[in-house]
């Protein structure tokens, strides 16, 4: 067993009960592995360090164990998965300016980005894995596997939300 850190954050406006009254709840259903924040109205967002076999199987767990307390709660995101320049470098080590760089450098084999503006945010599994191959900085195999997960989660969601 692997212990995988992700979050999950949820729209509850939707509930006519106090967010406070759900803790306990959630603790009990399973959630007891989470640091649950409930600062935002009508929002929670639980942060998880949950050991599975796979990414996979953490999430997926997670979100059972959320469903089951809060049947109505719409996920709005997984993470880790949208990053921008800073999130890149905060994770491998290095300078912004130097990510940046690599990108400006790289840039017809640097993952596209899902948004460009004034902020341009990646898919942070998509980024991790080119470098990885490209320029062999050494990428933790776990967050990997999360950021993929969570990917697909994000990107399962905005589909079903479009249809």
């Amino acid at each position: 067993m692997l212990e995988y850190d992700f979050t999950l954050k949820f729209d509850i406006a939707s509930l006519e009960c106090e967010p406070d009254s759900l803790l306990d709840k959630l603790y009990e259903a399973g959630c007891d592995d989470a640091i649950i924040g409930i600062g935002q109205p009508g929002r929670i967002a639980m942060n998880f360090t949950r050991e599975a076999k796979s990414a996979s199987e953490a999430v997926s767990s997670a979100l059972n164990d959320v469903k089951k307390v809060i049947p109505h709660a719409k996920l709005i995101e997984a993470t880790p998965d949208f990053v921008g320049l800073t999130d890149i470098a905060d994770i491998l080590g290095c300078s912004r300016q130097n990510i940046r760089n690599l990108y400006i450098k790289y840039r017809a084999s640097f993952p596209s980005p899902i948004h460009e503006g004034s902020t341009t945010i990646w898919h942070l599994a998509k980024v991790l894995s080119w470098f990885k191959d490209k320029e062999n900085y050494k990428v933790e195999e776990r967050l990997l596997e999360i950021s993929v997960t969570n990917m697909k989660i994000n990107l399962d969601r905005q589909i079903n939300e479009a249809t």
